[in-house]
């Protein structure tokens, strides 16, 4: 499965947090190339529910600079062409193309934006984390079925999926294979559930560092 960075170059690993064997990928200091994601606009996308204080999202939009949530009148109510409109303006807001970081049910709601978003509307990358599986009645509740089926077409720009392998919401398998549709690199960051707030992952500085190599001009993105 090929993945790409920020400018499409192309690498054939598939990651796994927390393991650099049989690799000869190098992460590039993340104090020397100056924290990319910072210099950055980030829309945060959250899932049904929004993000509450401490999920991960909420602690990057109050301490990573650049980072807003993209709002929506109400998260817990899915409407696709209302969510849609959301997201379209505030990429649009932006003053220059955005990095959208999307969990759960938000990953799906970027990957139906990308399937319709017209050339003027562009974002520089997508972290989607968790990908709530919206086509399987056994992992999502059903108000996110409107956003079934999830698009399976490769997004226009570069993406990273992260998944866990005890994740209620989406299998391992099924996770990998919406990275694989969407010509994006996978991670795998083991046991850790929804990687929600139940995850505790407080400020979640993994994650941070994984958005930083999707926007670093590199050949080859690092092992987590």
């Amino acid at each position: 499965m090929m993945g790409r960075n920020f400018f499409g170059l192309k690498n054939l690993s598939i990651k796994i947090a927390g393991s650099n064997a049989g690799s000869n990928n190098v992460r590039p200091n993340h104090a020397e190339r100056g924290n990319i994601a910072s210099q950055t606009t980030t829309l945060l996308v959250p899932g049904l529910g929004g993000s509450g204080p401490k999920h991960w999202q909420s602690r990057w939009q109050q301490s990573r600079p650049g980072c807003s949530f993209v709002k929506q009148n109400n998260w817990n109510l899915p409407d696709y062409q209302a969510w849609l409109a959301g997201l379209d303006a505030a990429v649009r807001a932006c003053p220059t193309p955005p990095v959208v970081v999307a969990h759960s049910l938000g990953c799906a709601l970027v990957a139906h934006w990308a399937a319709h978003a017209t050339t003027d509307a562009l974002i520089q990358g997508a972290l989607l984390v968790a990908p709530a599986d919206v086509d399987s009645d056994l992992h999502t509740p059903p108000e996110t079925k409107v956003f079934a089926p999830m698009p399976m077409t490769t997004l226009p720009f570069p993406a990273t999926v992260v998944a866990s392998t005890t994740d209620s919401y989406v299998d391992i398998q099924r996770a990998q294979v919406f990275a694989t549709a969407w010509g994006a690199e996978f991670v795998n960051i083991g046991a850790c559930g929804h990687v929600n707030a139940d995850s505790r992952l407080d400020n979640w500085d993994e994650g941070w560092r994984l958005l930083d190599d999707l926007m670093a001009p590199t050949e080859s993105l690092s092992i987590a």
